[in-house]
């Protein structure tokens, strides 16, 4: 006998493909910075050609992306910054994403990328894990010479500038555990502070074709929670543990393929320039309600946040 229309209907739902609402696209791997538990590794040096990425950005747009985030790797490596800042034009101007953002290490970005580009863009997320820059050589983060935490005084003075909302994102690790960033973060007031636990993925930077041995930067759940507990003054923070990093996000790589953390290590879907959105992104591992909870849809357009630039 026929099953009834209703769980019919379920069944049809449970093997629908998820929405790409939110993207994140690493369109390289390669870096300036050598982090020692960086999970997304200079394992090749291919970046599609602007046309096609472009190509597949208006396709995610038309299965119902509302926010892109550019990704690597380092994204102002690729061609001094004017990739990336084609890309994020594209996505404002032609595509009319809601929300464009990109994270970077920060070094490579100067004033003029604002002035020709700031205005496509909505968050500018800048990695930085310690305010002590011996902290941010021990993990890697640095670039001898230059001081990181001076150059995020910078570009948070740019984002005002060039209304940009700027975002922090911090790894917790071995190294900075004990550190107390209460004071820095509040006075970089940034829209939020995405505060990650020191994740390992297999073939990134754990295990035998690994190009990092994390191992050393990681911490227990127990100290990630005292680490958050002594920043629970700071309003702006978003804690994301292991759980809910490894299945919450949509990660595109440099060949717009998803990756699916679900096993520990990065398993690569077809691309969608080859195969489409609806039949990649069943194979992304993506929990949509994971992502939905952990509060990956937030405001996330500039035009929406009540910023006093």
């Amino acid at each position: 006998p026929a099953a009834p229309a209703g769980t019919r209907r379920e069944q049809e739902w449970d093997e629908a493909s998820p929405t790409p609402t939110s993207v994140n696209y690493h369109f390289t791997r390669q870096c300036n910075y050598k982090c020692g538990f960086c999970f997304h590794t200079a394992k090749t040096s291919f970046v599609l050609p602007l046309e096609e990425a472009k190509r597949g950005l208006a396709m995610l747009r038309k299965a119902g992306m509302e926010k892109i985030n550019f990704s690597g790797g380092e994204p102002f490596l690729q061609d001094r910054g004017e990739f990336v800042g084609k890309l994020v034009q594209f996505c404002k101007q032609e595509l009319k994403l809601p929300s464009v953002s990109i994270v970077s290490n920060g070094s490579l970005i100067r004033e003029r990328w604002f002035k020709k580009y700031g205005e496509y863009l909505d968050i500018l997320a800048i990695s930085c894990d310690s305010f002590d820059e011996n902290v941010n050589v021990l993990i890697g983060r640095g670039q001898g010479k230059k001081n990181h935490v001076e150059n995020l005084h910078k570009l948070r003075q740019w984002c005002r500038e060039y209304a940009v909302a700027f975002k922090i994102n911090s790894v917790i690790n071995r190294f900075n555990i004990e550190e107390d960033m209460t004071e820095e973060i509040k006075a970089l007031n940034p829209v939020r502070w995405k505060v990650f636990q020191c994740l390992l993925i297999e073939g990134e930077n754990t295990g035998e074709d690994a190009l990092r041995e994390a191992e050393k930067f990681v911490i227990s759940d127990e100290d990630f929670e005292r680490f958050l507990d002594r920043h629970k003054d700071v309003s702006c923070l978003v804690p994301e543990s292991n759980q809910k990093m490894r299945d919450s996000y949509l990660i595109l790589d440099e060949y717009m393929r998803f990756l699916n953390c679900r096993n520990g290590r990065k398993e690569p879907s077809k691309s969608i320039l080859d195969v489409g959105v609806e039949t990649a992104i069943k194979f992304s591992g993506f929990d949509e309600k994971m992502f939905l909870k952990r509060g990956g849809k937030y405001v996330w357009s500039k035009a929406d946040m009540k910023l006093d630039w």
